[in-house]
């Protein structure tokens, strides 16, 4: 409930056998968070730049990722 909108984790649901479960966050890397992001408007920028590469996500990925990080070097 206390979501932190300053670091990148997926929340994960674990339950055992209907008696017990929780939710977990689990924080990934930028590559992976936006791997599998569902945030819409995340979604299309990859997909678009993965377009205009020829189809490779992996490298959109991968440079989204790079010109966020130096993004936020320059704050």
């Amino acid at each position: 409930m206390n979501n932190d909108a300053s670091r990148l984790y997926k929340e994960v649901w674990i339950g055992l056998g209907g008696t017990h479960s929780a939710v977990y966050a689990t924080e990934v890397s930028l590559e992976e968070y936006l791997a599998y992001t569902t945030e819409e408007s995340e979604k299309m920028e990859v997909m678009q730049l993965a377009h205009e590469l020829g189809g490779n996500v992996e490298m959109a990925i991968k440079r989204i990722a790079q010109q966020r990080r130096e993004k936020a070097d320059n704050f």
